[in-house]
């Protein structure tokens, strides 16, 4: 006879219906009411978990924060090249943004609602550390005089295709990214 799959705890549920319905609708938006409704646990469940919505949101963002940097690494390990594991992090951002389901960055979206110096400005900092970072390290591999500056205007390439995926609706914003970058490293590898 088979069995049914474990049922997933509160914790897990509470994540997942916030992780919908924050990147849906954005945080500020979406009530706790909604999050507990949809997630189909008590208020109390929510409070012993997390304490409060803002550590709700904190642990969305992390969770947000883990399976993207996840998804980035994965694609840039599949290369050797320096140029390409650059080009592989722009290629894993135009699948997402491809996705029928994006709604742009997670992390400015909440960052822009939040007020300054609270967890959620502290998720959206160590997110963006990190994909700073990752493209910092990129630059160093590709042998770059300035790795600093050019991971710098890598990540905000990174971050204008997410703007422009989001705000015009066009994927194929990640062709012109795409091409910028070419140049751009063509400029900082002469």
């Amino acid at each position: 006879m088979p069995t049914s799959p474990p049922r997933r705890s509160a914790r897990q549920r509470l994540l997942e219906a916030a992780d919908e319905l924050f990147y849906d609708e954005g945080v500020q938006t979406v009530g706790i009411d909604r999050v507990i409704e949809r997630a189909g646990v008590a208020k109390a469940s929510l409070y012993n978990t997390f304490g409060s919505k803002e550590e709700l949101v904190r642990a969305y963002l992390d969770a947000r924060h883990e399976r993207t940097t996840a998804r980035l690494h994965a694609a840039v390990e599949r290369h050797s090249d320096p140029v390409a594991r650059v080009f592989a992090v722009f290629d894993a951002q135009a699948d997402m943004i491809a996705q029928p389901t994006f709604r742009g960055c997670a992390f400015m979206s909440a960052g822009a609602e939040a007020p300054p110096g609270g967890l959620v400005e502290d998720a959206v900092d160590s997110y963006r550390a990190d994909i700073r970072a990752l493209f910092t390290r990129l630059a160093t591999e590709t042998g770059a005089p300035d790795p600093t500056t050019l991971g710098r205007q890598l990540h905000l390439l990174y971050d204008g295709a997410i703007i422009s995926g989001q705000l015009d609706r066009d994927p194929s914003i990640t062709v012109a990214a795409r091409a910028a970058v070419a140049a751009l490293l063509d400029a900082a590898l002469l």
